[in-house]
């Protein structure tokens, strides 16, 4: 370890208050600082390396230090830093929501600018709410939402999650919402251990509520086919398309938070392009600028938009704004992402990765201590338990995911688990090899940990 290393990890624990984290465990230990990138790798201030295995918060798309991303930034910053959309329009975010307009789902062609996928949610219920109250509803102010749902930190989006170890805490400041049960197939809340023959009884679940509640509620949440921070939970084959016909039938908005699924992560450009689902309102983020800048967007159907026009005096206008909304160097690195998805052929040169990764998951699912895998595209989770006739899970204080994570460090990997899911989720430009090297590292990992 260098003095500098040793200098920066003393003002890191002095300073830092650092994101989902213990700080007091935090402390104790020696952490990795990261210094620069090079594709799919990570680089220390000692000069290791170690292979992005969650994509840097699930954000990276072609790999760190790209060269033409990173030409695109400067010759934006040469031009414009930043401007604000409020009074001014921008070039940058004017070419990227026509571009985006390209790629959506057909319909969904206006683009409300914000920074993160909390703010992309947030503006999703304000909107979502606001369109009933313009359509005469203000009573239709409640939510369906889905139990081990996650949408984002801030207070409305803490609202319509659903996973009590992060939102317990902040109950006396959230609205409530009607909760339906997730497709959680390997543990189903409903009792239905033959996931092929149940039937989706979590549907006719969903149903009976909307059948109560609907004439209440703004609009439906959904995150679409995974449920990402819930544990990589992946729903059935037409799940999604049930929920659109459902938010049909009882005349709700269909909220889609495509902020993890998003930028080809599930081998489509979009997940709800699988089941031909077109959502009311998209929130979209993370891969959005490639990993580079913060840059979302909350993307409304002209049936939602419209209900904001109106005479200035009739107060209609959407009342939300953010400081850099639509900041042109996010835009700009954006829209040259989206140029690579094309030059490099990147979705279609995915599905072969699907495929191995799929290969892989199987054998990793035979051992001992692994209850279950389950894999969307180019994410997957891979769920330890203490015992795996019963199903049971680990015990919370024995860290399990923590630990595995921590001995794939050694490998040259640095990956971060839910719980006791170990998470498999690489930038999209990951090599074969480097595949390979990832799925060997944590496999070694899981043996090692399960079986000591």
């Amino acid at each position: 370890m260098t003095v500098y290393t040793e200098r920066l990890r003393t003002l890191d624990k002095r300073h830092v208050w650092h994101p989902f984290t213990q700080m007091q465990d935090w402390d104790r230990d020696e952490q990795i600082i990261i210094e620069r990138g090079e594709g799919c790798w990570l680089i220390d201030t000692d000069g290791k390396r170690y292979l992005d295995g969650v994509a840097s918060m699930w954000t990276n798309v072609h790999g760190h230090c790209r060269s033409e991303l990173n030409e695109a930034l400067k010759a934006q910053v040469e031009r414009l830093e930043h401007s604000t959309l409020l009074g001014l329009a921008s070039e940058q975010s004017i070419l990227l929501a026509a571009r985006l307009a390209e790629i959506t789902p057909p319909g969904l062609d206006r683009f409300f600018y914000s920074d993160n996928g909390s703010t992309a949610m947030e503006v999703a219920v304000k909107m979502a709410y606001q369109f009933q109250v313009h359509h005469g509803h203000p009573e239709r102010s409640r939510f369906v939402t889905f139990k081990n749902a996650y949408h984002g930190d801030t207070l409305g989006a803490v609202s319509v999650g659903g996973i009590d170890i992060y939102h317990s805490t902040f109950k006396p400041l959230m609205f409530e919402t009607i909760q339906a049960p997730a497709p959680y197939c390997y543990r189903c809340e409903l009792g239905c251990d033959d996931r092929l023959a149940c039937g989706m009884k979590c549907i006719d679940a969903l149903e009976s509520l909307l059948m109560e509640h609907a004439s209440c509620c703004a609009g439906l949440v959904i995150e679409p086919l995974l449920q990402g921070a819930g544990g990589m939970i992946v729903q059935p084959a037409g799940f999604l398309g049930r929920v659109r016909e459902l938010c049909n039938r009882y005349d709700l908005l269909m909220i889609a938070d495509e902020v993890a699924t998003g930028f080809g992560r599930t081998g489509k450009m979009f997940a709800c392009q699988h089941e031909d689902v077109v959502p009311d309102i998209m929130a979209i983020s993370k891969g959005i600028a490639a990993g580079y800048l913060p840059l979302a967007a909350t993307v409304a159907s002209e049936e939602v938009y419209a209900a904001f026009l109106g005479e200035y005096s009739e107060l209609k206008t959407f009342f939300h704004g953010h400081t850099f909304t639509g900041n042109p160097l996010a835009c700009a690195v954006a829209l040259k992402s989206l140029d690579l998805f094309v030059t490099d052929n990147l979705l279609e040169l995915l599905q072969s990765k699907i495929l191995t990764l799929a290969e892989r998951l199987e054998v990793i699912g035979m051992f001992p201590h692994v209850g279950d895998v389950r894999q969307c595209g180019m994410a997957a989770g891979i769920e330890l338990v203490e015992e795996k006739a019963s199903r049971r899970a680990y015990p919370w204080e024995q860290r399990l995911g923590v630990r595995v994570c921590l001995e794939a460090r050694k490998q040259g990997i640095f990956s971060r688990p839910l719980g006791n899911t170990v998470v498999v989720y690489p930038p999209l430009a990951i090599s074969n090899m480097e595949l390979e090297f990832l799925l060997d590292g944590l496999q070694r990992s899981i043996k090692s940990v399960t079986e000591s």
